[in-house]
C-alpha cells in the first residue's frame, strides 16, 4: 500500500467531513444529497485499489449477515416511497388510506407522508453504509484511527472556539450562520445547541483517547509527545467550554458521564495503572467542569434542568403552546396508528402539521425522543430489520471495547430524550466510532 496515497484518501475524507460539520452537520436535503454523491464517488475510487478491495472483501465475509440485513432495510425504505394502488395502500397503511380517501382524487399513494424527505433519508442511510465500507478500507490500522482522532480533536477545537466567540458576541447573524432561536447559547456551525454539544462530546472522546495513547508511550520524555499532549489538553479545554456554554442539558449530562466513565475505567478496570492519565482526568474535572462551568454560567445549566417540569406540563383545551410532553404523546399515538409499516422516514413533521394546523401556529419536526420517532417512521417491521442488522454488527461480544460501551450509554440517553440521532454528522460519528473501536481490529 502506498502510504502517501492512503494519507491523501484520509485527508479527502476529512475534507468531506469538515464540509458537513460547517453546514449544520449536513442536516439539509441538499447536503444529504451532496454527501451521498461524494461518498459514492469516493467509494468507487477506493474500490479500484486491490488492497482496499481486499480489506473490504474480508470485512464483508466477516459481517455478511449484518450487511445483507442492512441492505434489506434500505430496500424496505424504498418500498415506503413507491406509489401503491389504493387497495394495496389500505392493506399496508389503513391510516394513510383514510387521509388519502378524504382527498378523493388520488388513485395511487405511497406509505410515506413525506416521500421527498423519505427519498433523501434513503440516501442518508445508504451513505452510512458507504461510511462503514470506506472506514474499513482507509482506516485499517491503529495509527489510522488515532490520525482520525487527532483530526476530530482539531475540528472540535475550531468548532468550539467559533461557537464560544459567537456566543460572547451575542450570536450575530454572519453570512450562512444565522441563529434566531438560541441567542444566549453556543451553537457554532449548528442551528441547534444540543447538536453542537453532542458533536463536541465525540471530539472530547477523541481527545481523551489521544491523551491516553500518549501517556502509554514508553518514550514519554520525547519532546514531540510533550508538545502533542499540550495541544490536546488545549483542545479539551476549549471543547469543554463549547459544551458548557451550549447550555444543553443532554450535552452537559453526557460530558459528566464521559468524564466519570473514563475515571472509573482507569480506577477499576485498567490493569496497567496509568497515574498520569488519572491525574489529567482529575484536572479536567476541577478546571474544565468546575472552574469553567462556574465562570461561564453553571447557574444557567441548573435553571434549564429546572425548566424540565414546565416543558412536560400539558395544556388543556385548544393547544396554543405545544409542550414537549404533547409532542411525545403525539409520537406514541401515531406509532400506534402506523404500527407495522410506519409513516415514512422524515414524515413526522407532516403528520404533526396535519393534526395541529388549525390549533397552533407552532410546529414540531421531531419527537424529542428518537426511539419513538424511529419506530414510528420505520414501523415495527422496518425497525426490527434495522435493529437485527445493528445488533449483529455492533453488539456482538467480540466488538466490545470501552469506547463502544460509552457510545451505547450515549445511544440510550439520546434515544430516550432527544432527536440528535436524526442529524447526519452525529449518525456518521456513531458509526465511525463503533467501527474503529471494534475490539478485534483488523
Amino acid at each position: 500500500m502506498n502510504i502517501s496515497k492512503n494519507k491523501k484518501y484520509q485527508y479527502l475524507f476529512f475534507l468531506i467531513f469538515s464540509i458537513l460539520t460547517i453546514f449544520n452537520g449536513g442536516n439539509t436535503n441538499l447536503f444529504i444529497q451532496l454527501n451521498f454523491i461524494f461518498l459514492s464517488l469516493f467509494f468507487l475510487v477506493c474500490l479500484k485499489d486491490k488492497n482496499y478491495s481486499l480489506h473490504l472483501n474480508n470485512f464483508f465475509i466477516n459481517n455478511k449477515q449484518s450487511i445483507l440485513l442492512y441492505i434489506l432495510f434500505l430496500v424496505y425504505l424504498i418500498l415506503q416511497i413507491i406509489p401503491f394502488p389504493l387497495n394495496l395502500l389500505k392493506f399496508f397503511s389503513p391510516e394513510k388510506y383514510k387521509y388519502i380517501a378524504l382527498l378523493g382524487n388520488n388513485l395511487y399513494s405511497p406509505i410515506s407522508f413525506a416521500p421527498s424527505n423519505s427519498y433523501f433519508q434513503i440516501l442518508n442511510f445508504t451513505s452510512l453504509l458507504l461510511i462503514i465500507f470506506i472506514c474499513k478500507m482507509i482506516f485499517y490500522t491503529e495509527r489510522h484511527k488515532y490520525r482520525f482522532y487527532y483530526y476530530l480533536s482539531l475540528i472540535g477545537f475550531i468548532t468550539s472556539a467559533v461557537a464560544t466567540l459567537f456566543y460572547l458576541n451575542g450570536n450575530p447573524d454572519i453570512l450562512i450562520f444565522k441563529n434566531s432561536n438560541y441567542k444566549n447559547s453556543s451553537t457554532g456551525f449548528f442551528i441547534n445547541r444540543t447538536a453542537l454539544a453532542v458533536f463536541l462530546i465525540f471530539c472530547l472522546i477523541a481527545s481523551f483517547e489521544l491523551l491516553k495513547s500518549y501517556e502509554e508511550k514508553k518514550n514519554i520524555q520525547n519532546s514531540n509527545y510533550f508538545i502533542q499532549k499540550l495541544y490536546i489538553r488545549l483542545f479539551i479545554a476549549f471543547i469543554s467550554i463549547g459544551i458548557i456554554t451550549s447550555f444543553s442539558r443532554i450535552g452537559n449530562f453526557l460530558l459528566l458521564i464521559t468524564i466519570l466513565f473514563y475515571l472509573l475505567n482507569e480506577i477499576l478496570f485498567v490493569k496497567k495503572k496509568n497515574y498520569s492519565f488519572k491525574l489529567i482526568i482529575l484536572l479536567i474535572i476541577i478546571f474544565d467542569v468546575l472552574i469553567l462551568g462556574i465562570y461561564f454560567g453553571s447557574s444557567e445549566i441548573i435553571n434549564r434542568f429546572h425548566l424540565l417540569k414546565e416543558e412536560f406540563i400539558t395544556t388543556s383545551g385548544a393547544i396554543s403552546s405545544i409542550k414537549r410532553l404533547d409532542i411525545i404523546k403525539f409520537g406514541i399515538s401515531e406509532f400506534n396508528n402506523f404500527i407495522f409499516f410506519g409513516y415514512g422516514t422524515g414524515g413526522f413533521e407532516n403528520l404533526f402539521k396535519l393534526k395541529y394546523a388549525n390549533t397552533s401556529s407552532q410546529f414540531a419536526n421531531h419527537t424529542h425522543a428518537d426511539i419513538i420517532e424511529f419506530i414510528g417512521e420505520f414501523g415495527l417491521i422496518g425497525f426490527f430489520i434495522l435493529l437485527s442488522s445493528l445488533f449483529k454488527f455492533f453488539f456482538e461480544k467480540k466488538n466490545y471495547s470501552f469506547v463502544n460501551v460509552l457510545l451505547i450509554s450515549y445511544l440510550i440517553v439520546i434515544l430516550a430524550f432527544d432527536f440528535t440521532l436524526h442529524i447526519p454528522i452525529i449518525q456518521i460519528l456513531f458509526v465511525m466510532f463503533f467501527v474503529l473501536n471494534k475490539k478485534l481490529f483488523s
